[in-house]
């Protein structure tokens, strides 16, 4: 299961065919009609207009899962939660909490470096309206589920949001681990302990411009979601 180089050689294995992937037409369609039309504040730039890989080491403990690549975020720079509202909520409260070296992702190349995490996503193309369709979900799912596979030291998945969480589990449900009966709810600050060899899930509202900025998310309460998320990464 490792593949040349050990698990970061796999998991650098699996990116690549992430980036090369064109299974779900539709999604393959607007991230690339969104490539080339761009936004008018971004048109001196060239989208990256693929799928979008995750982003960090595999030997991390921590991975943080959201729901797709923004259409001028991630579908823009290449890198999950980069360059738009949500990254900058996210990575700046996993700059005070120790797990990144600076407070802002704004570009591959911006010198970011995250510690003992890596951010990943349910679905990785942006799709229309931010919202996938079902089968386009499911198409992308073994990406999730190999990735989480190739991280031997995952401790703790951070969910962002009810749709992280329903995807992470038909992710491990669909790599063979027994899910808790009943199933773990999406609940803010929720913590669900899979037992049986798998990850805990910790949950988050998703850092949307929705949820940030009417205060149903604020830095606060997401530093004490990934609290919750590390003081479990060593269980």
């Amino acid at each position: 299961m490792s593949g040349g180089g050990g698990p970061a050689g796999a998991l650098a294995s699996l990116d690549r065919r992430v980036i090369a992937c064109r299974a779900c037409p539709r999604l393959v369609r607007h991230r690339e009609e969104v490539a080339r039309i761009r936004r008018r504040a971004f048109q001196g730039e060239t989208y990256w207009g693929r799928p979008v890989p995750g982003f960090g080491a595999a030997d991390a403990r921590l991975l943080i899962v959201g729901l797709a690549p923004a259409a001028h975020g991630a579908n823009r720079t290449g890198r999950m939660f980069t360059g738009d509202r949500s990254g900058d909520f996210l990575y700046a409260a996993l700059h005070r909490a120790g797990l990144a070296n600076r407070p802002a992702s704004v570009a591959r190349d911006d010198g970011l470096v995250l510690r003992g995490c890596r951010v990943s996503a349910v679905v990785r193309c942006a799709p229309p309206g931010n919202k996938p369709l079902p089968a386009e979900r499911d198409r992308c799912l073994g990406f999730l589920a190999e990735e989480i596979a190739r991280m031997p030291r995952l401790r703790v998945i951070l969910c962002l949001g009810g749709y992280a969480l329903d995807g992470v589990l038909r992710a491990l449900r669909g790599a063979g681990l027994a899910l808790p009966v009943p199933r773990p709810r999406f609940a803010h600050g929720a913590v669900h302990p899979l037992g049986d060899g798998g990850p805990v899930l910790v949950c988050s509202y998703h850092p949307s411009q929705q949820n940030t900025f009417t205060g149903r998310l604020t830095p606060a309460m997401l530093d004490r979601a990934l609290g919750r998320a590390l003081a479990r990464m060593d269980g």
